[in-house]
């Protein structure tokens, strides 16, 4: 049986409430109590060190564990400084230090999304009395170098890891445990809808919810695609869209259903041939399957529109779109013993900075809203 853990924005959150209650008591606490609030539980998470840096300030570290999560994370230190005395009108202002990666276009603010944020202005604004204002600065001393073997850059995050989530239970999304897990919430789904919406990590749920899809009806994947499909049909799902980041989605338009790139890894060969099958030149081809990431063959191909004034994105991303869908249907039907899919998948791409390339034409009927 595979252990969970928590994810980072917990610790982060225990290291503040420990360097407070510091700075009030003069004392070290063995262990914090976090209420994740989700799931609404508390977490008892243990604290490494703390002390007071001034008689306003104090700092505090707790370290990683994700659990049986393969995560790069694990026992990377967390530090917390807490001071006295607020930036902004809320009691408690959150501030990125040291290896908190910065959001590109968005006038590099701290990476510490949503979850991250009420999870510490929830549990600390619980310590303050009303009169009382906090500043907490997060800083991951490893952040910057750990983010180099991570897709951050690809999602526009530089210099540091994101604090992102939106649960404080890391759990081992690359278990065959997991997706027991996963399949247990499909078939709960299942059940009450017709429709649901498929998204591999954080970034997609995020998103999805953004652009008005009911929470209700998101279904986290991970990289285990090819079983979800499979379970959703045998379920009897009429509906489903595919909703991630090209960089992973793709995969599907080549045959690959299983996306951790451990497994398998054809990304710039799926998108040089369909740029091929495009017609673009060839000299252009070489340039997008010599490119680093999907994300850089990407803005390639974007530079090459504004060039040239063609189309080049919507119709190399339009056919993918439709490999994927196709390879999707064709997927479930050899996975069944009917011959025939009763599922209809529909897919959305989005790139680094979360703005939708292109919905294939089933997405656009299956939801219209969207389009």
């Amino acid at each position: 049986m595979t252990r969970s853990g928590y994810t980072l924005p917990v610790f982060a959150c225990a290291g503040a409430m420990a360097a407070l209650h510091w700075l009030r008591q003069g004392q070290p606490l063995p262990n914090v109590a976090v209420d994740l609030i989700t799931p609404p539980q508390i977490a008892e998470i243990p604290i490494e060190q703390v002390a007071g840096l001034s008689e306003n300030i104090a700092l505090a570290i707790t370290r990683s564990d994700p659990g049986d999560n393969l995560d790069l994370t694990r026992d990377t230190p967390i530090w917390a400084m807490v001071e006295w005395g607020g930036e902004t009108e809320s009691a408690v202002t959150i501030k990125g230090g040291e290896g908190i990666g910065k959001i590109l276009n968005a006038d590099e603010q701290s990476a510490i999304y949503s979850y991250a944020q009420r999870l510490l202005q929830e549990n600390l604004q619980r310590m303050l009395t009303p009169s009382e204002k906090i500043t907490v600065t997060i800083i991951l001393p490893f952040g910057r170098s750990l983010a180099v073997r991570t897709s951050n850059a690809a999602f526009g995050v530089v210099e540091g890891l994101s604090l992102l989530g939106t649960t404080g239970i890391s759990q081992p999304l690359s278990s065959p445990d997991q997706l027991a897990a996963f399949r247990t919430e499909l078939q709960q789904k299942a059940s009450l809808f017709n429709s649901l919406v498929f998204c591999i990590g954080e970034n997609g749920l995020d998103l999805a919810q953004k652009l008005g899809i009911n929470p209700e009806q998101l279904v986290k994947t991970a990289n285990w695609l090819g079983p979800m499909l499979v379970e959703a049909d045998a379920l009897g799902v009429k509906e489903i869209l595919l909703f991630g980041y090209h960089g992973k989605l793709l995969k599907l338009a080549g045959g690959i259903f299983h996306t951790h790139h451990h497994l398998a890894d054809g990304r710039r060969e799926i998108l040089a041939a369909h740029c091929a099958l495009a017609g673009i030149q060839s000299s252009d081809i070489q340039v997008v399957f010599n490119s680093a990431t999907a994300e850089a063959a990407l803005k390639y191909l974007r530079e090459l529109d504004v060039s040239s004034g063609s189309d080049w994105v919507n119709l190399v991303y339009g056919a993918i779109a439709q490999a994927i869908d196709t390879r999707s249907q064709e997927y479930m039907e050899s996975h069944n013993n009917r011959g025939t899919a009763v599922a209809t998948c529909g897919s959305i791409l989005f790139d680094r900075d979360r703005k939708i390339i292109v919905k294939s034409k089933t997405a656009c009927f299956l939801t219209g809203k969207l389009c």
